[in-house]
């Protein structure tokens, strides 16, 4: 969807002969036309939007949470992917345009020795940020999902 947005209004003299210097005729506004960013409707198309280096960050993060959350299903809740487990969210995440902040709901329940995980917003989450994939810990980060599971069926 485009929207129109008005930009200036140009006024130019007349040019008739009759008119006085005063009189000014005013030009039709100029209208420039915006097309609508599409948010991604599903996390196949989320996945596809940052572009590198947090599109190799989100695709990374993506695959870990789908083999490390088998049992969850996935959609996006807020407009980023978050896996849950009988419809009540458990992990997800969430990309900006310098880093990927990665969301454990139950993430202070969690056993972090690094000292990477930090308390976010209002009950039991945690959060971490990525800024590439070299800021990602692939052994710490299966320990935290490996803790989740165990969280969850508990």
């Amino acid at each position: 969807m485009k929207e129109a947005i008005p930009l200036t209004s140009t006024v130019a003299p007349t040019s008739t002969p009759a008119a006085s210097p005063t009189e000014f005729h005013v030009a039709a506004p100029t209208v420039a036309t915006v097309a609508a960013t599409a948010k991604p409707t599903n996390i196949d198309e989320y996945v596809a939007t940052p572009t590198e280096p947090l599109a190799s960050v989100v695709g990374l993060l993506r695959e870990k949470f789908d083999l490390g959350l088998p049992e969850t299903s996935t959609e996006l809740w807020h407009g980023h992917p978050v896996w849950l487990d009988d419809e009540l969210p458990v992990a997800g995440f969430k990309a900006y345009p310098t880093f990927v902040t990665v969301l454990f709901w139950r993430g202070q329940a969690i056993t972090d020795d690094s000292g990477k995980l930090n308390a976010s917003g209002s009950a039991e989450m945690s959060e971490y940020k990525l800024r590439g994939v070299d800021d990602f810990d692939d052994a710490l980060f299966d320990g935290w999902l490996q803790q989740v599971r165990e969280l969850e069926a508990a």
